[in-house]
């Protein structure tokens, strides 16, 4: 069924975390992390999601189908072009999902009307054409005029009205390119409402990025004019400078319900565990003080707020940590913690581990525990995630690794498998990480290019452990892979190995249709 809308204070979610925060350079997740993505959105109440662009590829199209078979409440998206192949190949993803959607588009400003080279009037036709098809598979047809904000308002309210009348349950307002401000963005809803005929039967969507810092004050703006549905990502993710935040969305509207009184069908005590789950797939760590998520959201180091927070939270708290799915004190684990003690912290922060996932984990939290006294929520978290990272399944595996390096010069020595036969090299290079990674490129030739090398101290000491992020670039495809260990050397080269890893899979997904590298997909 369509979906509609009866409760006007009701608003939608549509995350687009799989589709448009994957697009952001070296966020592409496998097949397994998006099911997993996808679950956890399903579970905390999105009520749309677009899982990805069935016709830019095979690994799309079946993470785009297999999200549909399995959603239990949220309405699966996928989205096409305004092309009848891609809408066909849409709808063959989305089709077994108890409730599918197609979500259809074309950029309508001079800009982007100069791409395909057609007039008002073709641009009008194509519209019209493939809504149209669209409808006639699925009940539930969203469209979208890529780059609105910047599109001649008449034309706009033009082609908006044949969207309708073609059958558009939903007509979604990118501001493509981050360009707009609040004001003009609640005003662009209500021109909308007000001059097209049809208007009030649909819901209204805002998409919004944050090239200028405004994506959420722009989303919030729309529904306050009237949108009914706010597109956006886990922590933001997108390319360039990302998209509108869920987080900071949901929780704004929960925080100021007295002058926002919208509602969602967000559990937000979920948020924090997504969020980080999020980070770890997609390579992209959370700033640290980022709105809500950050690390830093819910610390005091000003002595006159410490002491405020002690006597009374909400002289300088404005939300709970528990509203947001924090409600563990942050006590140390040490080597003498059972099996019991780990299931429970990890269940407090959000992972809920099977009897063999958690021995292996267990046996990666003793080790850890061996080299570092305490080990913190942090600790954790960044294990969970070089957990998933590393695998015994991977094609590329580090077995062992020396160093030496000083003044005169460095050294490594590397053992790997390689589709399970065991290799070594040693190498020298200009630094301990440069000697590993030419060890890895000795053994795994590679064209790959080296974009990114970051290092975070996941917690204080000199027994920290790092978190470590690499990019890679290799003909256009560009991956990340992180790994966490108390050796920052071990860290970068099983980041290094599992960015590779991910580049093979990458590489070895085709896309049926050459003309999709073509055309932009971008909302």
């Amino acid at each position: 069924m369509a979906q509609t809308m009866t409760d006007k204070s009701r608003v939608l979610i549509f995350d687009t975390t799989l589709r448009d925060g994957e697009q952001s350079p070296g966020a592409t997740m496998t097949h397994d992390e998006k099911l997993e993505i996808a679950d956890m959105l399903d579970e905390m109440g999105v009520d749309i999601i677009e899982a990805g662009f069935p016709i830019a590829s095979i690994g799309d199209f079946e993470a785009v189908s297999d999200i549909a078979k399995r959603a239990k409440t949220s309405t699966i998206c996928g989205l096409a072009r305004a092309k009848l192949p891609d809408i066909d190949r849409c709808w063959e993803a989305v089709k077994h999902a108890k409730s599918p959607r197609i979500h259809t588009f074309i950029g309508t400003s001079p800009l982007h009307r100069a791409i395909p080279n057609l007039d008002m009037d073709q641009m009008a036709e194509v519209i019209h054409d493939t809504v149209t098809h669209a409808r006639n598979l699925c009940d539930n047809v969203q469209w979208s005029p890529m780059d609105a904000t910047r599109t001649e308002h008449d034309y706009l309210c033009r082609v908006v009205e044949i969207a309708i009348k073609a059958g558009a349950t939903t007509i979604n307002i990118p501001d493509t390119v981050g360009y707009t401000a609040p004001a003009e963005s609640a005003a662009l809803i209500r021109m909308l409402l007000e001059r097209v005929p049809g208007a009030d039967e649909i819901i209204f969507a805002t998409h919004c990025h944050n090239d200028l810092g405004m994506a959420t004050a722009n989303a919030l703006a729309a529904v306050d004019a009237g949108a009914r549905q706010i597109e956006c990502t886990i922590n933001g993710l997108g390319e360039r400078a990302g998209n509108t935040a869920l987080e900071e969305v949901v929780m704004a509207m929960k925080v100021r319900h007295d002058i926002m009184p919208y509602d969602t069908g967000i559990d937000t005590t979920k948020i924090m565990n997504i969020s980080r789950r999020v980070a770890q797939v997609s390579g992209f760590p959370v700033q640290f003080n980022k709105a809500i998520v950050g690390k830093n959201a819910f610390l005091h180091e000003s002595g006159i707020h410490q002491d405020g927070v002690l006597k009374n939270v909400e002289t300088f708290e404005i939300m709970k940590p528990s509203d947001i799915g924090i409600t563990e004190t942050n006590i140390a684990m040490g080597k003498h913690s059972g099996r019991a003690a780990l299931r429970s912290k990890l269940k407090d922060l959000g992972y809920d581990l099977a009897d063999n996932q958690l021995n292996d984990v267990f046996v990666r939290f003793k080790a850890l525990a061996d080299r570092k006294k305490e080990i913190y929520d942090d600790d954790l978290v960044a294990l969970m995630s070089d957990t998933a990272a590393n695998t015994a399944d991977d094609y590329l595996q580090v077995k062992w690794l020396r160093v030496v390096c000083g003044s005169d010069g460095q050294e490594a020595e590397l053992k790997m498998l390689v589709d399970g036969e065991e290799k070594s090299c040693k190498s020298e290079g200009d630094g301990p990480v440069d000697a590993v990674f030419n060890c890895v490129k000795s053994i795994y030739p590679t064209k790959a290019k080296l974009k990114l090398y970051q290092v975070h101290a996941v917690t204080e000491g000199t027994d920290a452990q790092a978190t470590v992020s690499v990019r890679l670039e290799e003909d256009g495809r560009i991956v990340t892979g992180s790994a966490a260990d108390t050796d920052t050397i071990l860290a970068s080269v099983k980041a290094y190995v599992g960015a590779l890893n991910r580049l093979r899979v990458r590489s070895q997904k085709t896309a049926p249709d050459a003309d999709v590298k073509q055309v932009s997909y971008k909302l």
